[in-house]
């Protein structure tokens, strides 16, 4: 297939784009606009294949899509395009509001008129997947999990915005038949993963000797996924998945967020001891709590797992492994994202 990847630039969509190129014989095109958190460094391994493109635009320029969709003919979009962070939700709600919801009726739009155009083979072969997150069922209690007909309920601006793509990409497969496929997973981890971020921020800070921030008590609960476990499963549901369905995509593996950090400074303990013979887990410190913080996320993948045969490789302890290995041996790409974007502040806390 020709596949157009919007967000290919950042974390879970450079992450597809690498697997598609190194496993598979699609051709990608990635359409990014390569704001603070996309990266070309990112794509690298894959960089100079012959059957790779990278376009740079932002969705929200309709004439770019437009183009874009003409130009290079798809017969998938994967829309993973968003402004994705919490806490720069909460300090700047109007760029995740634009990005996240007003890109999407962009690129929804730009879709629609291109699919409307394609000869029958080509539109019965055509898809829109949307990729999006747990975040938008708001907040589970102590027991339950989260499935396909859990009702949306988002407590902050960054889900609302993702809630509010998710309700119109439904609304297109509805309203005019475009055949769209929905996925919403829960939180990713892995290489190439933006250092704002839980896992990358704590690998960083901790390997700088600074305090390893935790918000509250760190009692907050995810449900974590390693990121090429996830996109294995975005594969899966382009290529197989029904139109019209949506599937949740989890890895069985929640974790408080105190103990996903000490998790991760044992493992750096094991793989770079401190200087000083003592634990990392000496640096952690706990910070006043995120504005209107949800407790805990976990899946339910039963769907994609029964229609579709996905279940992840990585358990939390092997994906952290691999995951704090990579931060160890590739120093040489985040560092400078370090020093040049200051990606280590935390914010939201004063909201």
């Amino acid at each position: 297939m020709r596949i157009l990847v919007t967000g290919g630039a950042g974390f879970i969509g450079s992450a597809l784009v690498r697997h598609l190129m190194l496993n598979t014989g699609h051709d990608v095109l990635v359409y990014d606009a390569l704001t603070y958190a996309g990266t070309q460094s990112a794509l690298a391994p894959i960089a100079n294949r012959s059957y790779f493109r990278l376009h740079r635009a932002n969705i929200c320029d309709s004439m770019a899509v437009r183009a874009a969709l003409t130009d290079y003919r798809p017969d998938l979009i994967t829309h993973l395009a968003a402004e994705s962070h919490v806490d720069r939700s909460i300090d700047g709600p109007g760029t995740f509001v634009q990005t996240n919801i007003v890109g999407t009726y962009t690129l929804l739009d730009a879709a629609l008129a291109y699919w409307r155009d394609l000869d029958a083979g080509a539109k019965t072969r055509f898809r829109f997947h949307h990729i999006s997150t747990d975040e938008v069922f708001g907040s589970l209690g102590d027991t339950g999990l989260f499935t396909e007909d859990t009702p949306y309920d988002p407590r902050s601006p960054y889900s609302a915005s993702k809630a509010g793509a998710d309700h119109l990409v439904s609304a297109w497969g509805h309203t005019y038949g475009l055949p769209v496929l929905i996925t919403n997973c829960s939180n990713n981890y892995g290489p190439y993963h933006f250092p704002e971020k839980m896992i990358p921020l704590m690998i960083v800070k901790a390997l700088a000797g600074e305090t390893l921030p935790v918000y509250g008590r760190g009692e907050n609960i995810r449900d974590w996924l390693y990121v090429e476990d996830h996109v294995r499963a975005l594969q899966a549901v382009f290529e197989r998945g029904t139109p019209g369905r949506r599937y949740n995509i989890g890895g069985n593996a929640e974790r408080r967020n105190i103990d996903v950090v000490e998790t991760l400074c044992a493992t750096l303990d094991r793989l770079r001891p401190r200087s000083d013979g003592r634990s990392y887990a000496e640096q952690i410190g706990f910070v006043a709590d995120r504005p209107g913080h949800d407790h805990r996320y976990a899946i339910d993948a039963t769907r994609i797992r029964e229609e579709l045969g996905w279940r992840p490789l990585e358990s939390f302890e092997t994906g952290l492994e691999k995951t704090v290995r990579w931060y160890l041996d590739n120093e040489d790409w985040w560092r400078p994202i370090i020093a040049e974007r200051s990606a280590d502040v935390r914010r939201g806390l004063t909201a």
